[in-house]
C-alpha cells in the first residue's frame, strides 16, 4: 500500500478510526487497536496494545486481542484495520451467531460463498486453542480455525466487508 493502512483517511477519517467507531456502534464494551504505529494510533483517542507477533500476520494479533480481553468477556469481536467501510451491523450479526449457539466457536462472513476472515467474532474460551496453533506454527486464520465450530454469516452488506490491500482498492461503496 505504501502507507499505514491503519492510518489511511477515508472520507477523512483514519481506517482504525473507522473500524473502532463500528466496534462502538456494535456495542462493544473495551475497544483497542492490537500493534502499529502506538502514537499514531494514540492519537487518533485509541487504546493500543503491542502485538505480541509483530510481523507474524493476522493470527498473531487475534491472539493478542484475545489475550487482552477479561474473563467476563464471552465474545471478542476482532475486524482488520483496513475495512474501507465497517458495520455495527455486520460485527452484531457475527456476535449473535456466536451467542445464539453454544456449540458455535467462531463466525465469519460468508460472502459469495467465500468465508471472509478481516472480521470475526470468536469465544474467548478458545483463546487457548488459538494461542497453541500460533505456537505449533500456523499463521493462517483460515488455519487455525479448522478445529474450531464456525458459524458462516450471509447477507451482510458487501461493503461492510471490503478492504484495502492496495490503493487501487480504495474506492467509494
Amino acid at each position: 500500500m505504501g502507507a499505514d493502512k491503519a492510518l489511511l483517511l477515508i472520507d477523512g477519517v483514519a481506517m482504525a478510526r473507522r473500524v473502532a467507531e463500528a466496534l462502538r456502534g456494535a456495542g462493544a464494551g473495551h475497544v483497542v487497536a492490537i500493534g502499529g504505529d502506538a502514537v499514531a494510533l494514540a492519537d487518533l483517542g485509541l487504546d493500543v496494545v503491542a502485538d505480541e507477533w509483530p510481523g507474524e500476520g493476522p493470527l498473531g494479533g487475534i491472539v493478542t486481542a484475545l489475550g487482552t480481553s477479561t474473563d467476563e468477556v464471552e465474545v471478542v469481536s476482532v475486524l482488520a484495520c483496513d475495512l474501507q467501510w465497517p458495520s455495527p451491523a455486520s460485527i452484531v450479526a457475527l456476535v449473535d451467531a456466536v451467542v445464539a449457539d453454544d456449540s458455535v466457536d467462531v463466525a465469519v462472513p460468508l460472502l459469495d460463498g467465500h468465508r471472509q476472515f478481516d472480521q470475526l467474532a470468536i469465544r474467548q474460551r478458545q483463546a487457548f486453542r488459538l494461542r497453541n496453533a500460533f505456537a505449533a506454527g500456523a499463521r493462517s486464520i483460515r488455519e487455525a480455525l479448522d478445529d474450531l465450530v464456525v458459524a458462516e454469516v450471509g447477507g451482510l452488506a458487501p461493503a461492510s466487508l471490503r478492504d484495502a490491500d492496495t490503493p487501487s482498492d480504495l474506492r467509494l461503496r
